[in-house]
């Protein structure tokens, strides 16, 4: 894998949580390299576009975390399962669009290059250790250093304050900074279609073109959303610990991201369905940012998208499954 390839990579591995969405019992999906991601709760398909206009899909079937593993069908420990699931999806359907780009720059006599396990894995490792650094390590210096020169923030309150602020900034800047890159700028359009194309599914209307492209690109039940209420409990969450020494204050930042996870997806869950109360307000600026993690899809995007879900429902009916829409 050239240098390029591996950051093109990290850079979508790092997208992957804005770019996911769904619950168990609902139609969610993820973005890919020219793709969509679509799943079901027993199903699901990724169809990417080719550079020659040619549509490649790849579905299985997909069984709940809730159903393979009976704790995470209790509050908490059902959103760490879910995300877990849907981390492992989204890396799947993500080497597999990389490895329909890869195909595309072969001749015609040679077998297509396929990314490895063994890349994917030290993919994930860096891209994790990336996360862990920018977003746990980085905060708590700098607050810990401006510590010494403000006193204001001896308190467990304004220290955990100042360090949400800093990781909310941070957060922000390497959102806009990857948004001016051209491929993730085609991934935040077939984001928008995997949104429109929900939505029209959701509404009960005949899913096409023409009426997906008629909704909006901003979903409740994005990761853009979910990731900002993630940082605003971790705010609190860090305020109960009592740790003074930056090594275990790092070191429960670390550990606590289940339990946090956990937390974050049970308001969204609960502002979903009181829409319209203060949680709901709570998870608003989620779909304020989705003015950049989303970007109006072209028909032949939106079209992949459809594919991705049709392909999907078409296995999940084969297997009797029934989708609740809520």
């Amino acid at each position: 894998m050239s240098l390029r390839s591996f950051f093109r990579l990290f850079v979508h591995t790092q997208m992957m949580p804005i770019l996911e969405s769904g619950e168990e019992t609902l139609v969610g999906g993820q973005a890919v390299i020219e793709g969509v991601m679509m799943r079901a709760p027993h199903s699901y398909c990724v169809a990417v576009r080719k550079p020659n206009g040619e549509i490649v899909t790849e579905q299985m079937p997909l069984a709940r975390m809730s159903e393979k593993y009976p704790i995470f069908k209790y509050p908490v420990f059902r959103g760490v399962g879910t995300l877990c699931q849907a981390m492992m999806l989204g890396l799947k359907a993500l080497r597999f669009s990389a490895n329909a780009s890869l195909a595309t720059d072969e001749k015609a006599n040679e077998k297509p290059k396929e990314l490895s396990g063994f890349a994917i894995g030290l993919n994930l490792v860096f891209s994790l250790g990336f996360f862990i650094f920018l977003y746990k390590f980085v905060p708590l210096y700098l607050v810990t250093n401006l510590e010494k020169w403000y006193p204001v923030l001896h308190g467990r309150i304004a220290f955990n304050a100042a360090d949400g602020i800093i990781r909310m900034a941070i957060f922000l800047a390497f959102l806009y900074l990857v948004s001016r890159m051209k491929d993730i700028r085609r991934v935040f359009e077939y984001h928008g279609a995997e949104h429109k194309v929900v939505f029209n599914f959701e509404s009960g209307h005949p899913v096409t073109v023409e009426t997906a492209q008629t909704f909006t690109t901003f979903h409740p039940r994005c990761g853009t959303s979910f990731l900002l209420v993630v940082m605003i409990v971790s705010m609190v969450v860090y305020t109960l610990i009592p740790f003074e020494s930056f090594a275990l204050k790092l070191l429960s930042r670390v550990v606590l991201l289940p339990v946090i996870t956990g937390l974050s997806y049970e308001l969204i869950r609960f502002a979903a369905r009181r829409r319209g109360g203060f949680l709901a307000t709570l998870t608003a600026p989620g779909l304020w940012l989705q003015r950049i993690t989303t970007k109006p899809p072209a028909n032949e995007q939106t079209a992949v998208a459809i594919c991705a879900l049709e392909n999907a429902m078409a296995l999940e009916e084969s297997q009797g499954g029934e989708l609740v829409i809520a």
